[in-house]
């Protein structure tokens, strides 16, 4: 069975609606987070691609993430469509960490060129700017940045990592082709954005889709958790169902989820979300009944 698909919006791209997420490839770092091995990338990524996920996110600061797609995936690059990041800085050769940005032309022209060359590509499908604010995006220019490197064709579209309160007036200036923005049953307040930024045509690229996974079995934090107790969503669960696909499943029901990227490292939890995903959205009386459930237990949208 394939995967189900989207258009991304405006882009035109037919993405799988499971993407993964490479941060999980970035490598050591230096506060925590799991290491990766070379052995760990090559089989992950490969395994991604044969799975039929067609849709990678990463980024400039994700440590080795792009230097190991490049190594892995670079004979494969018709099979998927690529996106990273910018403004980013490397303040630590080789780990991603909460390191600042550097809103300017030229680091934005520095991470496009790195990004390309360590992923052994000469484009990327989308360019994402990565969580500036409103005041600095406008300041610097940095849409005209993206702008000029569309038009050179090294990026094929253009979009912005983002979070309330900037998200909103990013939507209204209808410049952005896609929006990267999280969402799930236990982080729903930008569920209303979503649809409004879909409905002006752009794609959405959904993280944190699985709040991590639950604690115990994923990186998942325990207080974040405790709204999926509270609203009871237990009672909802199919016979075998775990509390994550239940997640996942949610996000994918959003009518406006075009794609949410997952990451993990392990071959038997990608088998795992691949077959979620091929079960696809929860029936509408289940998903309407778990917001209904989550609301009342304070997990609302803004």
């Amino acid at each position: 069975m394939s995967l189900p698909k989207k258009t991304l919006g405006r882009t035109g791209l037919e993405v799988t609606q499971l993407g993964y997420g490479a941060m999980e490839v970035r490598g050591k770092r230096i506060w925590g987070g799991r290491p990766c091995t070379d052995e760990q990338a090559d089989t992950i990524l490969n395994a991604v691609v044969d799975a039929g996920i067609n849709f990678i996110d990463t980024a400039n600061d994700y440590g080795k993430s792009e230097m190991y797609i490049g190594q892995f995936l670079a004979d494969r690059r018709d099979e998927y469509y690529l996106a990273t990041k910018c403004g980013c800085h490397m303040q630590f050769a080789g780990d991603h960490d909460e390191t600042p940005h550097i809103w300017t032309r030229e680091n934005i022209m520095r991470n496009i060129s790195d990004s390309l060359m360590k992923m052994r590509t000469d484009y990327v499908d989308v360019l994402q700017l990565h969580n500036p604010d409103v005041a600095t995006t406008e300041q610097n220019g940095l849409v005209d940045v993206l702008t000029e490197l569309k038009q050179s064709g090294v990026v094929r579209h253009i979009g912005c990592s983002s979070t309330s309160p900037h998200l909103a007036t990013y939507i209204d200036w209808g410049v952005f082709d896609v929006f990267q923005i999280p969402y799930s049953a236990l982080e729903r307040r930008h569920e209303n954005l979503i649809t409004r930024a879909a409905e002006a045509g752009a794609g959405i690229i959904i993280r944190g889709g699985v709040a991590r996974g639950e604690p115990g079995s994923g990186l998942g934090n325990q207080d974040r958790w405790t709204a999926f107790e509270k609203a009871k969503l237990d009672e909802l669960l199919e016979p075998g169902e775990s509390r994550t696909a239940f997640l996942l499943r949610f996000t994918l029901s959003h009518p406006h989820c075009h794609t949410t990227i997952v990451g993990t490292l392990s071959p038997d939890h990608l088998r795992e979300n691949v077959a979620i995903a091929q079960a696809g959205a929860l029936p509408a009386d289940v998903y309407a009944e778990a917001k209904k459930r989550l609301d009342a237990a304070g997990e609302s949208p803004e």
